[in-house]
C-alpha cells in the first residue's frame, strides 16, 4: 500500500509541476525505480518489459555491467568530468573506438565534431557545416522525416515548413506517395528528385545538402530501399551535394548492421550520431569528410560536449556491440520477429502492415471497417509516368505488398490498392493494453497509429517471444470492441 501511495504521489506532483509538453509520461503512467536489461520495476512494484529503450538509446538495455563498470572506472580515477572540448584519455579512447566502427571509406578521412549533448544539436551542426562548406543555403529533406526539436532540425523534419527546405518523397510500400510501392515507387521517387534538381524552372536551386534517415523512425518505421538509397548517393555525388545520414536512432547495430547505411553500401559525406553512442548518457557527434572541415574555430560549440562519463559508457557500448556481433544478432532476431508479426497480421485485419529492419520494428494499425483512403482514379484509368508508361488501376482488394508489379521502370506499372485509414485510437488502446500486460511500447507514424518496438540488442529468444505474446494479446484485447 505504501508503494502504491508513493507511486501515485509522484505522478500527481509531476502532473502539477511539469510542462504541458510532456509526452511519454502521459501514455506511460509508471514511476521507474530499478532497471536491468529489458526489465523496469515501477515504484508500485510492477515489472515491465521495456521495448522503448529510451527511444532507442539503450543498445545494451538498462544498467548493463560493462557500462556501469566503465562509468565507475572514470568516477574512481579522479578524472575531471567536465572539460569542454579538451583532449582526455577517455575522449581519445571513445573516438578511436567510434572510428573503428565507421564505414572504412569515411573513417580513413573523417573528422569529428563533438556537439551539445542531444541528437538535435548534432543535426544543427551538420546543417551549419554543409552550408559553410558549400556557400549555399537550401536543404533537401524528406516527407515524414524527424531530425530533432531545435529550429534548424525542425525545419528539415516533416511537420515544419521552411522556405529554404525542399521536400522530397520518401519511398514506402503501404502508403506510397505514388500509389505503387515496391521498386517502381522508389524509382519514381528517385526520378522526382533528379527532375527537381535538374529542372531550371523547378524553383529549387542547388542546395547545401540532403539529409535523410536510412530508416525513418518517428515517421512510422519506414526502411529506405537499398537501391533508392544508392540512387540518392549517386544523385547527390554527381551534383556535389553533401549527403547527411541521420543515424541517431538507427546506429550502433539497431538495424542489423553497425550503421544502417551499410545495408546499401552507401558512404555518406556526413553522419549524425547520438542516442546509443553515449551508452545511456547524453552524447552527440557529427562525423564528416575532411574536405568539408572549413569552419573557423568556435563556429560551432556546446558547453556539455565533453561528457566524460558518456564517452566512457559509449566506448564500452560500441566495443561490446562490435565484439559480440550484436548487429548480426539484431538482424537475425529482427527478421524472425518480423516474420512472426506478419503471420499474426493474417489473424488481425486491423494490422495494415508490419515493417522494420533488425530490432527497429513497426506495426501499423488501421481501421478494417472503414473504406480505403480517398478514392483513386476511376477503375481502369491510367496514370502516365515520366517515361510515357502507364499505371493501370488494380481492381481487386488484394494485399498491397503482393500486388507490386515486376514491371521495369518506363513500362506499365500496376497501381497498388489504396491502404486502409490509420487507427490512432486503436493504437493508443493497444499501448494501454500492452502496459497492463507489463510491456512498454512507443507509438509513431504520421497519425500515431504505428506501434513501435525498440528492444535492447541484448534480448534473448525467450524475451523476444514474451514481447510478441504480450503484444499479440494486447492487439486482440484492444481490437475486440472495434469489431463488436
Amino acid at each position: 500500500m505504501g508503494h502504491s501511495a508513493a507511486h501515485e504521489g509522484i505522478l500527481r506532483r509531476q502532473a502539477a509541476r511539469e510542462s504541458a509538453a510532456r509526452t511519454y509520461a502521459r501514455a506511460l503512467p509508471i514511476v521507474p525505480v530499478r532497471a536491468r536489461g529489458l526489465t523496469i520495476e515501477g515504484a508500485d512494484g510492477q515489472r515491465y518489459l521495456d521495448c522503448l529503450s529510451g527511444a532507442g538509446t539503450l543498445a545494451l538495455g538498462h544498467n548493463h555491467p560493462v557500462v556501469l563498470e566503465a562509468i565507475r572506472k572514470v568516477l574512481d580515477s579522479g578524472a575531471p568530468l567536465h572539460v569542454l572540448d579538451l583532449a582526455t584519455p577517455v575522449k581519445d579512447a571513445f573516438t578511436t573506438e567510434l572510428f573503428h566502427t565507421l564505414p572504412r571509406e569515411l573513417a580513413d578521412r573523417a573528422r569529428i565534431q563533438f556537439c551539445g549533448p542531444a541528437g538535435t544539436d548534432a543535426v544543427e551542426a551538420a546543417l551549419k557545416l554543409v552550408r559553410t562548406a558549400t556557400g549555399r543555403e537550401g536543404m533537401l529533406a524528406f516527407t515524414g522525416a524527424y531530425h530533432g526539436m531545435t529550429a534548424g532540425a525542425l525545419s528539415v523534419s516533416g511537420g515544419a515548413p521552411d522556405v529554404r527546405v525542399a521536400r522530397l518523397p520518401y519511398p514506402q510500400d503501404y502508403r506510397c506517395p505514388f500509389g505503387i510501392g515496391g521498386a517502381d515507387g522508389a524509382e519514381l521517387a528517385a526520378r522526382w528528385t533528379e527532375n527537381l534538381l535538374d529542372d531550371t524552372k523547378s524553383g529549387v536551386p542547388r542546395p547545401a545538402g540532403m539529409i535523410l534517415e536510412p530508416v525513418q523512425g518517428e515517421g512510422g518505421v519506414i526502411p529506405a530501399p537499398d537501391g533508392w538509397l544508392r540512387r540518392m548517393r549517386e544523385i547527390t555525388a554527381a551534383r556535389a551535394i553533401p549527403l547527411i545520414a541521420d543515424e541517431v536512432q538507427t546506429g550502433v547495430g539497431r538495424t542489423g548492421t553497425f550503421w544502417a547505411v551499410e545495408h546499401s553500401g552507401v558512404v555518406p559525406d556526413v553522419m549524425v550520431l547520438s542516442k546509443a553512442i553515449g551508452g545511456s548518457l547524453p552524447l552527440a557527434v557529427v562525423i564528416y569528410r575532411d574536405d568539408l572541415d572549413v569552419w573557423q574555430p568556435g563556429a560551432h560549440a556546446g558547453t556539455f560536449r565533453g561528457n566524460q562519463l558518456a564517452m566512457a559508457a559509449g566506448a564500452a557500448t560500441l566495443a561490446y556491440v562490435r565484439e559480440n556481433r550484436l548487429a548480426e544478432r539484431a538482424g537475425v532476431l529482427g527478421t524472425r520477429m518480423l516474420a512472426q508479426l506478419r503471420s499474426l497480421a493474417t489473424d488481425h485485419p486491423c494490422i495494415g502492415e508490419v515493417r522494420g529492419r533488425g530490432l527497429m520494428i513497426g506495426v501499423e494499425l488501421v481501421d478494417p471497417a472503414a473504406p480505403p483512403g480517398a478514392a483513386p482514379a476511376a477503375s481502369g484509368d491510367v496514370i502516365p509516368v515520366a517515361s510515357g508508361g502507364a499505371i493501370p488501376e488494380a481492381s481487386s482488394p488484394v494485399d498491397p505488398v503482393a500486388a507490386r508489379s515486376a514491371g521495369t521502370p518506363g513500362g506499365a506499372l500496376t497501381r497498388a490498392p489504396r491502404p486502409l485509414p490509420p487507427a490512432p485510437e486503436l493504437a493508443a488502446a493497444v499501448q494501454r493494453e500492452c502496459l497492463r500486460r507489463g510491456l512498454i511500447v512507443e507509438l509513431g507514424g504520421r497519425h500515431s497509429s504505428v506501434v513501435r518496438l525498440l528492444p535492447p540488442l541484448t534480448i534473448t529468444d525467450e524475451q523476444a517471444a514474451a514481447i510478441l505474446d504480450r503484444l499479440s494479446d494486447a492487439i486482440s484485447a484492444a481490437a475486440r470492441p472495434h469489431h463488436g
